[in-house]
Order: C-alpha cells, then sequence, then structure tokens
C-alpha cells in the first residue's frame, strides 16, 4: 500500500529524464521519482516510476497563490 504524497515540483535532468519531487504526508520526507525516462539516458538508475537517491537542488518548488 502506497502512502500519501504532495507534488513540490518537476525538473528535467541532463539526460533528459524528467523527475518530481514529492513530500511523504505522513513523515514529511522528500522523495524523487522518475516520471520520464530520457530518450538518450544511459543511466541504469534512472528508471520509470522509481525513486532516485541523487538530491535534486534545481527542483522548484510550488507554491500557491493568493489572489484579491
Amino acid at each position: 500500500m502506497g502512502s500519501f504524497v504532495r507534488l513540490l515540483g518537476f525538473t528535467t535532468l541532463g539526460c533528459g529524464c524528467v523527475v518530481g519531487r514529492y513530500r511523504e504526508l505522513a513523515t514529511n520526507r522528500d522523495v524523487n521519482y522518475v516520471e520520464e525516462k530520457g530518450d538518450g539516458c544511459q543511466t541504469h538508475a534512472h528508471r520509470r516510476n522509481h525513486t532516485i537517491a541523487e538530491r535534486l537542488r534545481s527542483i522548484p518548488v510550488l507554491s500557491a497563490l493568493k489572489s484579491a
């Protein structure tokens, strides 16, 4: 059974893979998932729908904006 997560943002790595950053709500821990594998990616650890251990600094955090 999976846990509930909140999407924080996405980024595209240099290899072409798209990675999503999520926060597990139960543990408040950040998790990075490969959403799509890049066409030219040769990294075996980058598998679609799997977590990656890389620290990703360039993922922008999404925030809600309040309008008047």
